[in-house]
């Protein structure tokens, strides 16, 4: 089973973290651990590792772009949010995601002298990222709710619609009025507050507790408010939302992470080495049913001469089918026969091939005619038939025709053209 090591990036001027590993369905393996990058690189042997940005240091965005792909799309995110950053696009990285149903698609934008110096710190530290996300992008989703998460100053809030974003204003108050969540009273006529919102807050003990007295006080600008407290701190509660979302990967274009050989290796060499004995015992197999194949047509060709010799004493054989058949069409154009009785049933079994309403009754076949007792649905019927049996180089003559039923029955003699002459 595949399993990772999630760790949040140290904030500015630290080198404390904290990490846990977990398997493919979020759950954790281990205890939740903290310290600095270089003792979480001691525990990332055969884990894939995954680093939390904090969202205050990059933008989401989701705009409309034109259709496209790879690099004609990489051309034109910077200029579709051109409008929206302050800095010069090119000191910026724009990670693109998948495109929404809506039309619209994701981007995350951060500094490229801030993504590198992450990058820096977790090859110093030994540790080499898989991917690095903003922490915000792990936020669940909740399409009856606003997702709420307080850490400290920070605010992060996720919409049904929109992208995630974290605002970092004290006191809390003024934080949800940025983020537009709660709104002042209109007092101006003809004009309507906009609905008050539902929400989720998710947040640590000892976070809410500074901050349980502002909420019980605004718990009316709320439609409604649920608080989900955080026990084991907000990475864990994370970790559960990784698998079933779809995060953007700041590590594209030059930034991708090179493919580790070596790690691949160990991963599947035991399977590598099955395969090969497999190999090695169909080769094997092969190998037998050769020898067993190249065996028995030795024997086959001992017992061809034999028969060949009793067949066609004092001739060599040289090629024994060829030799075969042509003593056989000697030995058939001997007699004429055989030869024509052979033919001539051949052409009337392709005849009626065609005529499932026309049946023979009776045949016989002497000195090379075939006398026939046919029933046809009509006197036409039997004319075609006797027509079609001429253009296989064969005379049909209808002898007499006599009505029975809804039916004709017709008798019919069929001779060879070579053979036919006057009676």
């Amino acid at each position: 089973m595949a399993t990772t090591l999630l760790l949040r990036m140290p904030p500015a001027g630290s080198d404390e973290t904290e990490w846990l590993v977990i398997d493919e369905t979020g759950v954790r393996t281990g205890p939740r651990q903290r310290g600095p990058l270089s003792l979480a690189a001691a525990v990332a042997h055969n884990h894939r590792v995954i680093a939390l940005v904090p969202a205050t240091e990059v933008m989401l965005a989701e705009p409309e772009l034109p259709p496209g792909s790879g690099t004609k799309l990489a051309r034109a995110v910077p200029f579709a949010l051109e409008e929206l950053v302050t800095d010069d696009i090119d000191t910026l990285h724009f990670a693109i995601g998948r495109r929404a149903a809506g039309g619209t698609t994701p981007v995350v934008v951060v500094a490229r002298s801030l993504l590198e110096s992450w990058i820096a710190a977790l090859r110093e530290a030994g540790l080499s990222p898989h991917a690095i996300y903003a922490d915000v992008s792990l936020l669940p989703d909740n399409p009856g709710q606003t997702v709420l998460w307080l850490e400290e100053s920070r605010l992060s809030v996720r919409r049904a619609a929109g992208p995630a974003f974290t605002v970092e204003v004290s006191p809390i108050e003024e934080a949800l009025a940025v983020a537009g969540i709660i709104h002042e009273p209109l007092h101006s006529e003809g004009v309507e507050a906009p609905p008050p919102e539902s929400a989720v807050l998710y947040t640590t003990q000892e976070d809410w507790a500074a901050v349980q007295d502002t909420f019980n006080r605004l718990q009316d600008r709320f439609a409604s408010l649920k608080v989900q407290l955080l026990p084991e701190g907000p990475l864990m509660w994370l970790a559960r939302q990784l698998p079933d979302m779809q995060a953007i990967n700041l590590l594209q274009g030059e930034y991708a992470p090179s493919e580790d050989y070596g790690s691949h290796w160990r991963r599947w060499r035991v399977a590598a080495f099955l395969a090969m004995g497999l190999l090695g015992t169909h080769i094997a197999a092969e190998s037998l049913a050769l020898h067993q194949a190249r065996k028995q047509s030795a024997e086959l060709k001992t017992s061809l001469e034999q028969v060949f010799s009793s067949a066609l004493p004092g001739e060599r054989p040289a090629d024994p089918r060829r030799q075969m058949m042509t003593r056989l069409a000697q030995i058939r154009g001997a007699a004429a026969g055989p030869q024509y009785f052979l033919r001539t049933l051949q052409s009337l079994s392709g005849a009626l091939a065609g005529r499932p309403n026309t049946s023979v009754d009776a045949l016989s076949y002497r000195d090379a005619t075939l006398d026939l007792k046919i029933t046809a649905p009509s006197v036409g019927e039997l004319s075609q038939f006797s027509q079609l049996m001429s253009k296989q180089g064969l005379t049909a003559e209808i002898q007499s025709s006599n009505p029975v039923g809804s039916a004709v029955e017709g008798r019919m003699q069929i001779r060879s053209a070579a053979l036919a002459g006057p009676k």
